[in-house]
């Protein structure tokens, strides 16, 4: 007993920090975007982790964890009380080392994440009611779907497919729906002028520099939730490959961008720290410490190319979530073949779950996106981008005291 109360603490430590990370994602998106759409964001990112709890207990959990079925869907019923007696719950603990409530917990905060990240993405142009939409459809259902895959016993883990807290399973779920949303939607006005991109500064970097750190912070409960109990030696591992391999990713990716633009951009040197994240996160528990570092460093390098690429694809991207979560998240996972200290994985299997993911999250989310684009519209008119999405989507000011002529 005293072991499943110090497991199920730990557990319930780290769901804490992952809730903490949506005001990190909050920070960041609204420091690195213009002050008259603060109150959007905002908005989204509350809505985001209120919805998705109520739906993750609704549907997704037993979407994600459905128990015995064909490794490509199964349903477990609706709600979290039907399935278990309270004698239930207590026996699945023991063998867990953790309660069921508070599994579902740690969960239901990992959900939200990938819905958040297509937010930043979206910032400054997308209608609200149809992100709403879009964000109540890719939590409810088909996140959990493609989590059952790997973390609720599918056709991937079968396979030895290995994805310890979500490079792919969270990240790159949100990454893909981030690029298709950004495709489809189109650029800022102002972004690109004859082919090239324009800078659009975000309103407050020092809002952003908090963001970043309070995520950095928040993964500890991340990757080291994870481990799923509080295993000395796995927790402290983790821990240590995840902070090693933020802060090689932010290091380089000052490097690399130093060189190519000669100008030590801070912007770049956060979005570093946040790609070696999702980059070490697919198998943080599973490398050593000089392991991780060349992650995390690689993740950095790619950071800097990828922002490049977006570019020059004329995606509009306002706070890199595509570079960060995408790009990284596919290389963390493929590294695991890699680096990992288990012989058993290996990169072929990492790129078949790479390869899936990518499969269903861009249908799933192109679909959606499309119907709602041709049904009620996913994007705001020319006058109401330009005044600012939060006087006519929200009839607030975020600062009414320090108003602005921004365009």
């Amino acid at each position: 007993m005293e072991l499943l109360t110090t497991n199920n603490v730990w557990m319930m430590i780290c769901t804490a920090l992952v809730f903490f990370m949506h005001l990190g994602f909050a920070f960041l998106e609204i420091g690195l975007t213009r002050q008259k759409n603060t109150i959007n964001i905002l908005f989204k990112n509350i809505f985001i982790i209120t919805v998705g709890l109520l739906l993750y207990c609704l549907v997704g959990f037993n979407l994600m964890y459905p128990g015995e079925f064909n490794g490509v869907f199964g349903f477990a019923g609706f709600g979290l009380d039907s399935p278990l007696t309270a004698e239930g719950a207590l026996d699945l603990a023991y063998n867990e080392g953790y309660t069921y409530w508070t599994d579902f917990l740690f969960q239901g905060m990992f959900a939200a994440t990938a819905a958040t990240i297509v937010s930043g993405a979206v910032a400054e142009r997308m209608k609200i009611v149809p992100f709403m939409i879009f964000a109540i459809i890719y939590v409810g259902v088909v996140y959990p779907i493609a989590g059952s895959w790997k973390w609720g016993g599918g056709f991937l883990d079968e396979m030895g497919f290995y994805d310890f807290a979500g490079s792919t399973l969270v990240h790159s779920v949100g990454g893909w729906a981030a690029l298709i949303a950004v495709y489809l939607l189109g650029s800022r006005i102002g972004k690109f002028k004859d082919g090239k991109p324009q800078a659009i500064p975000g309103h407050n970097i020092p809002l952003a520099t908090a963001g970043v750190l309070i995520l950095w912070l928040g993964w500890f409960g991340f990757n080291g939730g994870s481990v799923l109990s509080a295993d000395p030696e796995l927790t402290s591992i983790t821990l240590v490959t995840t902070c090693l391999a933020a802060a090689a990713g932010g290091v380089v990716s000052m490097l690399v961008s130093t060189a190519i633009y000669k100008n030590l951009d801070l912007t770049m040197f956060l979005n570093g720290i946040l790609g070696g994240l999702v980059g070490i996160t697919a198998g943080a528990d599973v490398m050593t410490p000089t392991s991780a570092v060349i992650v995390g460093a690689i993740a950095g390098a790619l950071i800097v190319f990828a922002v490049t690429c977006v570019d020059k694809l004329r995606l509009d991207d306002p706070v890199g979530a595509i570079a960060v979560h995408l790009i990284c998240g596919v290389w963390g996972t493929l590294a695991v073949g890699i680096f990992s200290a288990n012989p058993d994985h290996s990169f072929l299997t990492q790129l078949i779950g790479v390869v899936s993911y990518a499969a269903i999250c861009i249908v799933s989310s192109f679909i959606i996106i499309f119907v709602l684009k041709k049904t009620i519209g996913i994007r705001v008119s020319e006058k109401e981008e330009l005044e600012g999405l939060d006087a006519h989507e929200h009839g607030m000011d975020a600062y009414p005291d320090f108003r602005l002529n921004e365009h």
